[in-house]
């Protein structure tokens, strides 16, 4: 029986080398403890990267291979792409306890011991050597590489304090202080941000990845490491703050392209995961799914948008970040209103705009139009895209106005009505102005006929007010306490923005001479 076989309970019963010798321990890499996880993983069907969505046909298959062929790995993607949450998961794969010899701090082999003081151990204890098991989550170290880490960080240094206190000259190798990587030893290394590493530091990766050993000051020492490698880079690093040095990337054995969420689906799965709604919001605000239809869409438009930077991404933290604000909203409004429940309205959406600022990288025409102009349109854009799935487009109608369904709604505006949905009304404020519009509540019903409730109903109204501003029939202007909705019209010549998002750019300037 392999000594991974035996229970963790039974494990800490071998304290001392001669009981681990006894069990039948034989020592083995990190690469191939790794490889063989994986395929004990692989053959039992068992999920290998649990709450990785999106990757299972791309950056998951390549990944095992690397594993399979004992690759050193460098993932490399647009912030956000959940490169070092992958990382982070590769502990998964080791063992869930190794021996160590007790009080090394290199993590020594009991069979295989690497540093001065496990050799010493043994020397004098032989079999009585003590034994400690080490869990797999201290085997991992994580560095995210900034311009102020030194060699000494990751590799190590001759401490001058540890040599006065053990009265020891500095030609002793027992006054080296290790770095990270030593420290890492029989473990998994991550390094974030690879390009930020100085050259000259990268330098010093050199012969750690191709003969496993180490080098420190004039020190003649040998320290064969056993370390699996992995690295996160950005494509945008390579030009804005530095890159890989070409040998160090030789070194690298593979190299995985990490992606953003192919489709709405994936990119809600994620979402919902990833985003930190407590039990008393889920208690007091109840959702619905073309909510999280349109935060998804938001990440979709902003990475096809002309004012978005594309070579930095979109990370999926924007829609992470802009759920949670969208919930946040609607909480507010139940404790604001004293209610013990709300849904949420498609004014809470427009509510994230703190959410979504931040989170995109503005090309020169982006500056131009503001953080917050440029959150609006890209949610002006996704209220547009999804309105087409729930509700026919009022493009179609234009010439037929005899078949236009929106075509009461419209002329209610028309005759000079304005509708002003405030951020902080009450359920039953809601309700009476969204029914105040003559039309809106049988439009509503026609095109989506099967509510679960009366709330549910109200959101598609009002989502079909949303749908028909962005398609320029009615306006919708930006108030200090929420948004008001009257005719296009009057909006221009009052000089009103009448949509959130306006439909290109020709229309833009018009409706600048409009105003």
């Amino acid at each position: 029986m392999l000594y991974t076989d035996i229970p963790a309970e039974q494990l800490h019963r071998i304290k001392t080398l001669g009981q681990l010798k006894a069990s039948g321990y034989e020592p083995r890499s990190v690469k191939e403890e790794l490889r063989a996880n994986l395929i004990k993983k692989l053959s039992s069907g068992e999920e290998v990267f649990p709450g990785i969505f999106g990757y299972e046909e791309t950056v998951i298959p390549d990944l095992q291979r690397a594993i399979l062929s004992r690759h050193h790995i460098n993932l490399l993607g647009l912030r956000g792409q959940a490169k070092t949450r992958i990382a982070r998961l590769l502990v998964q794969l080791l063992d869930e306890y190794v021996p160590v010899i007790a009080g090394s701090e290199l993590n020594d082999d009991p069979l295989q011991p690497l540093s001065r003081f496990a050799h010493d151990q043994i020397l004098h204890h032989a079999d009585e050597t003590a034994i400690a098991w080490l869990h797999r989550d201290d085997r991992y170290t994580e560095k995210l590489a900034t311009p102020d880490v030194s060699v000494a960080d990751l590799i190590g240094d001759a401490d001058p304090i540890k040599a006065a206190t053990l009265k020891l000259p500095y030609s002793d190798e027992r006054v080296i202080h290790f770095g990270l990587i030593p420290r890492a030893h029989r473990g998994i290394f991550v390094i974030n941000e690879l390009p930020d590493l100085q050259a000259r530091i990268q330098v010093s990766l050199f012969n750690i990845l191709q003969e496993g050993d180490i080098q420190i000051r004039g020190f003649k020492i040998r320290l064969p490491l056993d370390i699996q490698f992995v690295f996160t880079a950005n494509p945008e690093d390579y030009t804005n703050r530095g890159s890989i040095v070409t040998p160090l990337k030789d070194r690298i054995d593979s190299q995985i392209i990490t992606h953003y969420p192919k489709s709405i689906e994936v990119g809600k799965r994620i979402t919902k995961q990833e985003a930190r709604i407590t039990p008393a919001q889920q208690e007091r605000v109840l959702g619905h799914e073309l909510i999280h239809d349109l935060v998804e869409q938001i990440a979709f438009e902003a990475r096809e948008s002309e004012y978005v930077d594309a070579k930095s991404g979109v990370s999926a933290r924007l829609t992470i970040s802009a759920y949670e604000n969208v919930v946040s909203a609607a909480e507010r409004r139940v404790l604001l209103n004293g209610e013990a429940q709300t849904h949420v309205r498609v004014a809470d959406f427009l509510a994230a705009v703190p959410a979504v600022t931040g989170k995109v990288e503005l090309v020169y025409e982006g500056e131009q139009e503001g953080a917050g102009g440029v959150a609006y349109r890209l949610m002006g854009k996704a209220i547009r895209t999804q309105f087409l799935n729930y509700f026919p487009d009022p493009d179609k109608f234009k010439k037929q106005k005899e078949k236009d369904p929106y075509k009461k709604v419209t002329a209610w505006f028309s005759d000079g009505h304005t509708l002003d949905l405030l951020s902080d009304a009450s359920d039953e404020e809601y309700k009476r102005e969204l029914l105040q519009v003559p039309g809106l509540s049988e439009v509503a019903e026609k095109f989506q006929p099967t509510p679960k409730d009366e709330a549910e109903h109200l959101f598609w109204m009002e989502f079909c007010l949303h749908g028909l501003a962005e398609y320029s029939l009615i306006s919708r202007n930006r108030l200090t306490a929420g948004l008001q909705f009257k005719d296009l019209l009057s909006s221009m010549f009052s000089g009103g923005s009448f949509s959130l998002e306006d439909e290109d750019d020709d229309e833009d300037e018009e409706d600048k001479r409009r105003y």
